[in-house]
């Protein structure tokens, strides 16, 4: 296993569990205990970690992987998503994406959709997510608009108020939303909220919006507040959704797509 593969499954683990002893981890990953010590200290030199006798904790009370940092956790799972995502999308449309491993895999579906390797433009992509402009920028067929803002390094994504210059002057066929958690009462969330306003308001100008997230996040709360299930047209999650989750959403106005 690569240092940077490892340093993935760590702070996956950490972020899973809170606290990490060093023989714990060294047994789940197979390495030494010596490695996991020294992986540790260099983690916790980036402050991605709070070093403990015997062990690391998470950094700070309201921890958030950064997205550099994570691992393929239900990629099946996040690729069968973007795929359903990417075929809601009609080519000619202007389509807003947030930033997140799972709208990350959207824009790849889409660039390689036979049908929109042509046109003028075959698609425009809105997007604040740093990531996926540079990844669709090469794509000739594919109009770009990145919105302005300060870049956040955990997600890539551009926040603040530089970003309403752009978003108000445009309209948008679909809006992807990447969430952290989804719920019928609570509606999409995010992490962050700066990135919340900046999601929320993708939302806005947009005619149907979608929420693109693996099982794992519905049913769940996080802190900052993207929209109410009520604007969310469809949900496309994997088969995983228990039945009530999916009745819950369907009796809110929401379509679910498990795939």
């Amino acid at each position: 296993m690569s240092r940077d593969a490892r340093w993935k499954a760590l702070l996956e683990l950490l972020v899973e569990r809170g606290r990490l002893e060093v023989e714990e981890a060294a047994t789940e990953l197979e390495v030494s205990a010596a490695t996991i010590r020294r992986d540790f200290d260099q983690l916790a030199e980036q402050q991605m970690l709070v070093r403990t006798r015997g062990g690391a904790v998470v950094h700070g009370v309201s921890y958030e992987l950064p997205l550099r940092y994570k691992t393929a956790r239900h990629a099946s799972e996040k690729h069968r998503i973007a795929e359903a995502v990417a075929g809601l999308v009609a080519p000619g449309e202007a389509v807003g994406l947030t930033g997140g491993t799972t709208t990350t895999e959207v824009a790849r579906s889409l660039a390689v959709r036979s049908d929109l390797s042509a046109g003028s433009p075959a698609l425009t992509v809105v997007t604040n997510a740093l990531n996926i402009a540079n990844e669709l920028a090469v794509r000739p067929q594919f109009k770009i608009v990145v919105t302005g803002g300060v870049a956040r390094p955990q997600s890539y994504e551009l926040i603040g108020p530089l970003a309403d210059g752009v978003l108000g002057q445009v309209t948008l066929d679909v809006a992807v939303l990447g969430v952290v958690a989804f719920d019928v009462v609570h509606g999409a969330a995010a992490h962050d909220e700066a990135e919340a306003a900046i999601n929320r308001m993708l939302c806005e100008r947009a005619v149907r919006v979608v929420v693109a997230a693996d099982s794992s996040k519905l049913g769940q709360r996080a802190f900052a507040w993207i929209c109410g299930a009520e604007l969310v047209n469809t949900l496309v999650t994997d088969t995983a959704v228990d039945q009530e989750t999916v009745r819950r959403f369907e009796e809110a106005g929401v379509q679910v797509m498990a795939v």
